[in-house]
């Protein structure tokens, strides 16, 4: 456990209103949950800036489509977790091929980053993208949080491997079909069991492409002994959260 850590981390998880390869107006609807939330931390699903669109161009961290959620984040000292497809990285430890990479954008109010792209591909996905190569882990006031995507969670060396940095916490963009909510939440409990972290997932909410008419919502955290500390419904536009305390990763909140 991160002994550096003096405050408390306020964590929310989001599920916006995505429209299919409007960027534009995905950008505002994460600005405006982000300024809603009133979290230090929000973590947004899988693809969120561009819909689960394996065709949606990738999205530069420098693009000027990004500034509204960037200023959002500024008003209120927030730092967003915003899914969305990349370019592949290029250069020594890079992967062998180009392409596209399912990433982990970090925005705050000095403007975006990529900090994480997904390593376990799901089989259409696997056509489309380019798998990461390692785990990744990003430090908010202290709080060590580890990133993952989707079916990343499924995976329990990927948790492993994370968890192995110290984390407090482990969040994650995902996206499930309605008839497979059962599944996420699940994984979050043996997660926060197995390494005594907490779990925040933010679940894709509404319609988006690729046979996801029907997305299954319901995000929510897990505190480290398993246990729910916070839901959403499976509606758009929603969001919830928790409060992280110093020194007590089992108190209630």
């Amino acid at each position: 456990m991160n002994q550096r850590r003096s405050s408390e981390l306020r964590l929310a998880v989001a599920q916006p209103e995505t429209r299919a390869h409007n960027v534009a107006a995905n950008v505002a609807a994460h600005a405006a949950l982000v300024r809603a939330s009133g979290a230090r931390v929000v973590v947004f699903p899988e693809l969120s800036l561009t819909g689960y669109e394996f065709d949606a161009a990738p999205l530069a961290p420098n693009s000027a489509l990004l500034s509204p959620l960037v200023e959002a984040c500024r008003e209120v000292g927030a730092v967003a977790l915003a899914g969305a497809p990349v370019d592949a990285p290029t250069g020594e430890h890079a992967p062998s091929r180009g392409g596209r990479s399912l990433a982990v954008v970090m925005i705050d109010g000095a403007g975006a980053r990529v900090v994480y792209r997904k390593m376990w591909l799901g089989q259409a996905e696997q056509r489309h993208f380019v798998v990461g190569n390692h785990p990744a882990v990003v430090e908010v006031d202290g709080w060590r949080i580890g990133l993952a995507i989707c079916r990343d969670t499924g995976m329990a060396e990927h948790a492993a491997a994370t968890c192995e940095h110290q984390v407090d916490v482990y969040a994650a963009g995902v996206l499930e079909h309605e008839s497979d909510a059962h599944i996420q939440p699940a994984r979050a409990r043996r997660i926060a069991a197995a390494h005594q972290v907490w779990v925040a997932v933010a679940s894709f909410a509404g319609s988006t492409g690729e046979g996801f008419d029907k997305a299954a919502g319901g995000s929510g955290i897990w505190r480290p002994d398993g246990s729910r500390a916070a839901t959403a419904t499976s509606k758009t536009g929603e969001f919830t959260g928790s409060v992280l305390r110093p020194g007590s990763r089992r108190q209630p909140l």
